[in-house]
């Protein structure tokens, strides 16, 4: 907002010395497309009572489109009916506030590529009549302008090709293209995808088909675009890949990976502790007992007076009973 007051005011400045003369030289205005555009016009007189009619013009002059009109106080925008061009209507606004000041100027809303070319502002009831010239550039950005500019490719249509559990083969179409139209697939991130492109020549433009393979779920979009008339317009199409499968597999393979190693792991132990036991017994550090069906016991010595019996005064030493194969240190 503050760089248009200072482009308002920098042109009102010009235009004070020379609103006396029957015409006034051309301003360029320039505005990107969807902003607003200024065409700043200031008179040395109150401008309430007068009538002021701007106009989109040809070249040479010749009328063009009704833009806005101001007669004392009636206009478009408060009841006057009639004559205002349907591309502008509700898009032009004037500044009420500082017509005593002399201010005729408008601002033109949400401009379009259509709006390009030369406006004049005409002060008839003035005692010397006075024009004033403009011309207005767009400057354009990205757009879908099928419909609107007849050089606009018109929008492509995408088909899944084949698909399997893991993979999808993408086709785009686009037809009535360019010399200049460029077309590609894009991720739903926005990141180009590498993709196999056929343009065939056809009688006043060319076909293009671009094929792509893609291994993941997502949304993809087949993109097209006209660099000199900043076109563009999309297709897409969601493809679902059956990437849980795809880690049923992995962790299928993971759980047989540990299970073998698991495995190998018990075999190398029991070979392990079998070696040892072997080096233990040959070494006479160990005694293996076996036990085939009756308890093993030491033999009972009974210590009495003179020798052996069975009295109760006697100490007898009966050792528990072992395990089967167990291992006696």
């Amino acid at each position: 907002m503050l760089a248009d007051s200072l482009q308002f005011l920098f042109v009102i400045f010009y235009f004070l010395p020379t609103c006396s003369g029957i015409t006034i030289g051309a301003v360029r205005v320039v505005v990107r497309e969807g902003g607003e555009a200024l065409f700043p016009v200031s008179i040395n007189m109150s401008a309430e009572r007068l009538l002021f009619d701007w106009k989109k013009v040809a070249p040479g002059g010749e009328l063009l489109q009704e833009v806005f009109m101001y007669d004392n106080g009636v206009h478009y925008n408060n009841g006057r009916s009639g004559g205002q061009s349907p591309q502008f209507k509700g898009r032009v606004s004037h500044f009420p506030a500082e017509l005593r000041h002399g201010n005729a100027s408008i601002v033109i809303r949400n401009t379009t590529a259509a709006d390009r070319g030369n406006y004049t502002c005409y002060f008839p009831r003035l005692q010397t009549p006075q024009t004033f010239y403009f011309e207005l550039d767009v400057d354009l950005v990205f757009n879908d302008r099928s419909g609107v500019l007849s050089a606009a490719t018109p929008k492509p249509s995408v088909t899944v090709l084949t698909a399997t559990s893991d993979r999808a083969l993408l086709r785009c179409e686009v037809p009535g293209a360019s010399l200049n139209t460029r077309a590609e697939w894009q991720s739903g991130d926005g990141n180009r995808l590498e993709a196999e492109e056929e343009r065939v020549p056809e009688e006043d433009h060319d076909h293009i088909s671009l094929s792509v393979n893609v291994t993941r779920t997502d949304l993809y979009l087949c993109v097209v675009s006209q660099e000199d008339i900043k076109h563009r317009v999309s297709a897409q199409t969601f493809v679902h890949v059956c990437e849980k499968q795809k880690m049923e597999c992995k962790e299928c393979y993971s759980t047989a990976a540990m299970l073998i190693v698991g495995i190998v792991l018990v075999v190398l132990g029991a070979v392990l502790l079998a070696a040892v036991q072997a080096l233990l017994v040959r070494g006479k550090r160990i005694k293996i007992l076996h036990n085939n069906g009756s308890a093993l016991r030491e033999e009972e010595e009974i210590h009495t007076g003179n020798g052996f019996s069975n009295g109760t005064n006697g100490h007898v030493r009966v050792p528990l009973e072992e395990p089967l194969n167990s291992v006696q240190c």
